[in-house]
Formats: structure tokens, sequence, C-alpha cells
């Protein structure tokens, strides 16, 4: 009778023993590329939440506004030069947050209307180094102007004024709102400013501007279309987000198949050749 050598036998008493070792290593392996991708997805969140925190700003003490009125049409705007070519071009949607004393609820109220496109006329001038857009609405009882400013130096350009004239039937007393030292929209000689985020433009105490899928450029335009679109930083923020949740799921898918391959060859080395 053959007499099985005690040491060939070693390896088949232990091999379970073996086994688990080699799942809980694999199972360690995952439990730690489950808590890194988890920390990545919270800090691209937190990343997102920061960028779309803006600066506290001082506002009077007022009553609510009267009603929310929605997401604003966008519309479409257009300022010609003296021989009839365009020399600024725009196209958003603008709401107005607008603080004044009330003459129905004898108050100091806010009220947040929209610019209806339709209903909006569209004029402006153009120079060297400045443009402006100037809307009109309500029969002439809203004039909103915004002013830009080219830099001819650096070939940049931004926001640099915005006037307000409000004569509404509610409002105790005309509205007039102007701020010339203003840095928004900023783009590039050649180029359109893009930012299709909404954002909130900080006039004065008692007038800010939310702006909509904004699209402008007051300087540099060839054959009445826009150039090349520079995006906001608030664009840029939210298509980061999908790439690094993209790339963390991809190396968790990764880290597990490798796991995965090389537990399954250490629990299939078998008995030991003696």
């Amino acid at each position: 009778m053959e007499i099985l050598n005690e040491t060939a036998l070693k390896p088949a008493v232990k091999q379970p023993e073996r086994n688990r070792r080699n799942m809980t290593q694999i199972s360690g392996v995952q439990s730690w590329s489950l808590g890194v991708t988890l920390q990545l997805i919270l800090a691209a969140a937190l990343h997102q939440g920061f960028a779309a925190v803006a600066p506290p700003t001082t506002a009077p003490t007022t009553a609510p506004p009267h009603k929310d009125p929605g997401r604003p049409e966008r519309g479409n705007y257009v300022v010609a030069s003296a021989n009839g070519t365009a020399c600024l071009l725009a196209s958003m949607g603008l709401q107005l947050n607008i603080t004044f004393s009330s003459l129905s609820q004898n108050k100091t109220v806010q009220d947040v209307v929209n610019l209806q496109p339709n209903m909006t006329k569209s004029s402006g001038s153009c120079d060297s180094d400045s443009a402006s857009l100037r809307l009109t609405t309500d029969a002439e009882k809203t004039n909103l102007t915004l002013s830009f400013t080219l830099n001819t130096t650096s070939n940049k350009y931004h926001l640099s004024e915005v006037f307000l004239s409000a004569a509404w039937p509610d409002m105790k007393d005309a509205v007039s709102a102007r701020n010339n030292s203003l840095d928004y929209l900023r783009g590039t000689l050649g180029y359109s400013y893009m930012c299709r985020e909404e954002q909130t433009l900080n006039v004065t105490q008692n007038l800010s501007i939310n702006t909509f899928q904004v699209q402008v450029q007051p300087f540099g335009l060839t054959g009445n279309q826009f150039g090349a679109a520079e995006e906001c930083q608030l664009d840029e923020d939210d298509m980061l987000i999908p790439i690094i949740v993209g790339a963390a799921l991809a190396g968790l898918v990764l880290i597990v198949l490798l796991a995965y391959l090389i537990g399954r060859k250490r629990s299939h080395a078998g008995y030991q050749t003696i």
C-alpha cells in the first residue's frame, strides 16, 4: 500500500484557510477603493457648492417679492453702426430685482420683473473702445442701458456700467440706479462671452440683474455673427463635475477587476509539488 507523504497532505488541509485569507484581502481592497471613490465624489460636490456661492451682499430690510415670475425668455438684441452692420450682438434672458417704495403697500418692497423680448426695443451706439446696449420696455417706463469698455492694450472687454430708470405705477418715486465701476461679462476682442448658467449682477443696493443663457459680443464682430465663444467659469465648473465622477468610477472598476484577478490566481495555486 502506498503511504502518502505527510507534507503532501498539508496543502489540502490549509487550502480553505488560504482561500479565506485571499477573500479577506479582496474585500479589503474593494472597501478601500469604494472609500476613495466616495471621497472623490464628495470633493467634487463640495467644489461645485463653493463655486456656486456668491459673495455676501448687504441689502436693506424689505418685504418679500410679490411673486416669482419664472425664468425669463431669451431675447436677441442688435446694435448697428452707421454703415448698417452689426457692431454689438447680445442674446440673453434678463430679470430685474428692484427695491422701491410702494404706494399700494405703503412700505419698501422688492419686485422681480422679467424683460419680455417681444415688448422690448433695442438701440445703442458703438465706438472704438466703448459700446452700449439700450433696452426700452413698458412704453418707455423702463430703460436699461448696458455699457461695455474695451482695453485696447490687452484687447479685453467687460461690462463696465449699468444704468436703469423705472417709473412704474406702484412707485412713490421713479427709480434711478447707476454704477459705472462694474467688471462683469469679461471677454476678448473678436470673441463672444458666453455663460449658460444663471448669474446675478449686483449693480446697486436697490438693483441687481439676473442673466440667463448669456452670449454677448460688443467688439470685433465679423459678418453680423458671434465670434468663437469664451465660456464663463460657472460653465467650466459644471463640465468638471461629470469628468471627476466618471474618472472615479472608472478607477473603482479597474481596482476591483485587478483585485479579483489577483485573488483568483492565488486561490487556484493548488497542491505544491514535492
